[in-house]
């Protein structure tokens, strides 16, 4: 069976519409970590996107209102985890505001330039932030992978219509 757009009665651009669409968009989940003056902060991210091999670089997207983004806007470096499935719990944590996100249950440790790096993850890097770009509410944040581990066992998390899940086969 398809389905044949109606062109007849398209939503105009909205928040609303937008979070709508991108809610039937299937998503892999990183948590973004850093040093904040105040100790480690983090948050979930979906947005997170392969931008370069060379240099290899990524980019993530974060709230100009999030709690992290006054250390991320500081920050020199940044971790990037991939989360895999059986990390349905510290993805809520990380996403949630107000949440203890260091404390326990997270394992995690201080890592290289003194960046957190979370355990259990299926990947990380590590990577020097090389811009921050304005886009609307939010910034574009560039970095250049410095160095990684991909070899994490397990399965990716996903995020798909407002919920974390893992993938079917």
């Amino acid at each position: 069976m398809t389905a044949t757009p109606d062109l007849r009665t398209p939503q105009f651009a909205s928040p609303d519409l937008l979070r709508s669409v991108f809610r039937r968009h299937a998503a892999g989940v990183a948590v973004i970590t850093a040093r904040g003056e105040a100790g480690p902060v983090g948050f979930t991210a979906t947005s997170l996107t392969s931008v370069s091999a060379e240099p290899p670089m990524l980019s993530f997207g974060i709230g100009t209102g999030a709690s992290s983004w006054p250390a991320i806007s500081e920050a020199e470096h940044v971790g990037v985890h991939i989360l895999g499935e059986h990390q349905q719990e510290l993805a809520a944590t990380f996403a949630r505001s107000g949440a203890d996100r260091f404390g326990a249950p997270t394992g995690w440790r201080e890592g290289p330039q003194g960046v957190p790096v979370l355990d259990d993850v299926l990947a990380w890097v590590v990577g020097r932030v090389v811009a921050r770009v304005p886009a609307g509410d939010h910034r574009i944040v560039l970095a250049e992978v410095l160095l990684g581990d991909p070899a994490g066992p397990g399965r990716p998390l996903l995020y798909h219509q407002g919920g974390f899940s893992g993938l079917r086969d």
